[in-house]
């Protein structure tokens, strides 16, 4: 097995959008997915991008992906790096490329000087959470996360 970490390119944009409506699938969101092929070439392709992703290959193919993007601490005054994505095939876990993927957002926020790496897990996701605190990290619990979208977003541009 020879496994490489890329950066994507906007012509890995359709594998990358398939590995989202999977993990969106096996999140119970499917339906959720708007983004299309089309818009993460363009996204990828921007000067600077919206989003990084690290890809795995594993004997050319790509098998998961890990897509972050920064973000700012104003108690530190760093960078943070912010993953919004991991996924892995289901058929290629346990291979250590989750791992893999996390080392190397660890190694690119060392390099960039970020205070923290961050994400997001499903509560009810017990096997990723068990994964995840197998590498060292801990939850934090003290803290809910909030979100503004669709109608309720737009009739808060629209006051005052």
């Amino acid at each position: 097995m020879a496994r490489t970490l890329r950066f994507a390119r906007p012509a890995d944009a359709a594998r990358i959008h398939q590995l989202i409506v999977d993990l969106a699938t096996y999140e119970r969101e499917a339906d959720q997915v708007e983004v299309t092929p089309e818009v993460l070439a363009a996204q990828i392709a921007q000067t600077p991008p919206l989003f990084e992703c690290v890809m795995c290959d594993v004997d050319g193919e790509s098998v998961g992906f890990a897509l972050f993007f920064h973000n700012y601490s104003t108690w530190t005054g760093k960078r943070g790096l912010w993953l919004e994505d991991l996924y892995v095939e289901p058929s290629r876990r346990g291979e250590g490329h989750g791992r893999a993927l996390l080392a190397e957002l660890a190694r690119i926020a060392v390099e960039r000087d970020c205070a923290r790496m961050e994400w997001p897990v499903l509560d009810w996701n017990e096997p990723t959470i068990g994964f995840y605190r197998s590498l060292g990290t801990v939850p934090m619990d003290e803290w809910t996360r909030w979100r503004l979208t669709g109608d309720s977003l737009k009739a808060l541009a629209t006051e005052g």
